[in-house]
């Protein structure tokens, strides 16, 4: 008995040690899917590399002819003007403000909903609300744009006893409402990926489930948080058209109750009739925005890379 024990542990052996004939078409898949996927990264990789090529040789022969400190600190914007001022400076902090205040409001509201979606609601709650969420992130700017003129300006103009309520004001909380649910998705899903042992240690040294989920889940996802403020802050200083409805589109240094021009709706609302110094000017505006964003995302990755370390 011992013996065909012994016999038939050794075929064992050999059996999973014998090697498995290599598969020809499964070798020549996988090498085509890495040939695809590198392909499509290099495409990503040119995409940005072409964008901003264009910008800096379109706008980059206005910021030498205008010089870059009028056109950057200047405060006047009057290009159709016998004497053009190229100024945008009232854009740049225009544009900061609305941004800050977007992400001063939207964030913690869609961090705390993704929390709630994913660790204190129930399936059925959770599977209606993300819907919700999805949905939100599908509708156009300009319908956003079409509620805040009819819903946002008015409630704004009534409560703080305004002549008009197309402002900052009204432009932060429309893209506070924006950025939800690309805050709310990648936070829940960030969330959602904290290894259950995380939890269950802290709930078994007797902290309760809400102290778990703030003290522990939220520190631990913090990466992918930062990814989803990322995204939103993306969407909050690249946002156009609804802002343009909202703010006022009047060239001021910015206050939270005086009509604003942003960065991106200067672009838009001047460039069908721009030529020549004023054309080249806006795609200037365009490059200046590229920049923005780009130090945006590095300052937060520097950030985020430091709390790793």
């Amino acid at each position: 008995m011992r013996f065909l024990l012994q016999n038939n542990a050794v075929s064992a052996i050999h059996i999973l040690e014998k090697p498995k004939k290599a598969n020809p078409a499964a070798e020549i898949s996988e090498k085509l899917m890495h040939i695809i996927f590198g392909v499509c990264g290099f495409i990503a990789v040119a995409f940005v590399l072409v964008i901003t090529v264009f910008l800096v040789i379109s706008g980059a022969p206005a910021i030498n002819e205008i010089g870059i400190t009028d056109f950057l600190f200047g405060t006047e914007w009057a290009p159709t003007n016998s004497d053009p001022k190229f100024g945008i400076l009232p854009f740049i902090l225009s544009s900061v403000c609305a941004t800050t205040g977007a992400v001063i409001i939207g964030v913690p509201v869609g961090i705390l909903c993704a929390a709630f979606l994913a660790k204190f609601s129930g399936k059925r709650i959770s599977t209606a609300v993300s819907g919700a969420v999805s949905l939100m992130a599908g509708i156009p700017s300009v319908v956003y744009g079409l509620l805040g003129m009819i819903y946002v300006v008015p409630a704004v103009r009534e409560i703080f006893g305004l002549p008009d309520g197309a402002n900052l004001l009204s432009a932060i909380i429309v893209l506070a409402i924006m950025i939800l649910p690309s805050v709310i998705s990648v936070s829940e899903t960030a969330l959602r990926a904290v290894p259950r042992e995380y939890e269950e240690a802290s709930l078994a040294l007797g902290a309760t489930h809400a102290e778990t989920v703030f003290k522990v889940s939220i520190p631990a996802a913090k990466s992918g948080i930062t990814a989803s403020v990322v995204l939103g802050v993306g969407r909050a200083v690249g946002e156009a058209m609804a802002v343009i409805m909202v703010a006022g589109n009047v060239a001021n240094m910015p206050g939270i109750f005086k009509s604003v021009r942003l960065l991106t709706t200067a672009v838009v609302s001047e460039m069908s009739y721009s030529s020549g110094l004023h054309r080249e000017a806006l795609f200037s505006i365009a490059l200046v925005l590229l920049i923005f964003i780009l130090a945006i995302n590095l300052v937060l990755n520097l950030i985020v890379k430091r709390d790793k370390k």
